[in-house]
């Protein structure tokens, strides 16, 4: 949902089943959603840097 101030936010409504999803927002409306609209959320997706919580891996940690 767009706030006023032109932020993009989620409502309260399941926040817990929300934590760790990773949103897609467009401005296509949903009878205008087409396969291009498709591959081009797709393609953001795969380009998301993931950082798992910002935890890097020790190798041989004692």
């Amino acid at each position: 949902m767009r706030s006023t101030s032109g932020e993009m936010r989620i409502s309260n409504f399941l926040l817990w089943q929300a934590a760790y999803s990773e949103i897609y927002v467009t401005e296509t409306l949903w009878p205008d959603f087409r396969r291009q609209h498709l591959l081009e959320a797709i393609l953001d997706y795969q380009r998301r840097d993931r950082r798992f919580g910002g935890l890097k891996l020790v190798a041989n940690a004692k």
